[in-house]
């Protein structure tokens, strides 16, 4: 049962380490959902800033941090590179950066993820925006844009499918059970779908 503390604290998205009060929003959807199309239109029409987990795990191996040499050597094991560690990247970027509206791409991606972002950082997302696509939409798009890429086969396509099902499913029944999910029907065109979203994020502004 929550508390009363726990049901002021879901309220609020939450603050960062360092005071920041900041509003999260959560983008998921399988590849080839269009989701980093629309990421960026988010970004130039509402201002907020756009964190890719993936691309947070790559700098950091970039750098050369010892941070980043234990990640790179998780990754050639095979291993999964635990929860903490991203949420801790993610964390670093949104204290680093001026603004207090995020978009977290691609995380979480399982339902572990879920619940230690939740834990470590205390921030309750506004909502999760879900770009849900069929299956063979997104092939089509895939092998349509990126012919010749080794990791664009069908086969490989589909197994990422499955996986982006089987692990964030779970993350998006949890959300809609706190009535935070807000899905697009992303195999429309790209137009129609910044409609989908603008008319999402509008209903921010609108709250505060």
């Amino acid at each position: 049962m929550g508390t009363v503390i726990d049901a002021v604290k879901q309220e609020a998205n939450g603050c960062l380490p360092n005071g920041k009060k900041v509003q999260v929003v959560f983008v998921l959807g399988g590849p080839g959902s269009g989701k980093g199309t629309q990421c960026a239109n988010i970004v130039e029409h509402f201002g907020f800033t756009h964190l890719s987990a993936g691309d947070l795990l790559r700098a950091e191996i970039k750098s050369g941090s010892q941070n980043g040499e234990m990640i790179q050597n998780m990754i050639k094991e095979g291993k999964i590179v635990p929860s903490e560690v991203t949420i801790k990247l993610l964390q670093q970027a949104m204290q680093e950066n001026a603004n207090d509206k995020f978009l977290i791409d691609g995380f979480p991606r399982n339902e572990e993820n879920r619940a230690a972002f939740e834990k470590v950082t205390g921030i309750i997302p506004e909502f999760v925006l879900f770009f849900d696509c069929s299956e063979e939409e997104m092939e089509r798009r895939i092998l349509s844009r990126n012919q010749g890429r080794e990791d664009d086969n069908i086969e490989t396509i589909r197994k990422r499918f499955k996986v982006f099902v089987e692990s964030s499913l779970p993350v998006i029944e949890y959300y809609e059970s706190k009535e935070k999910v807000r899905k697009i029907d992303a195999g429309k065109p790209i137009g129609e779908v910044f409609e989908a979203v603008k008319a999402v994020f509008s209903s921010i502004d609108a709250k505060v």
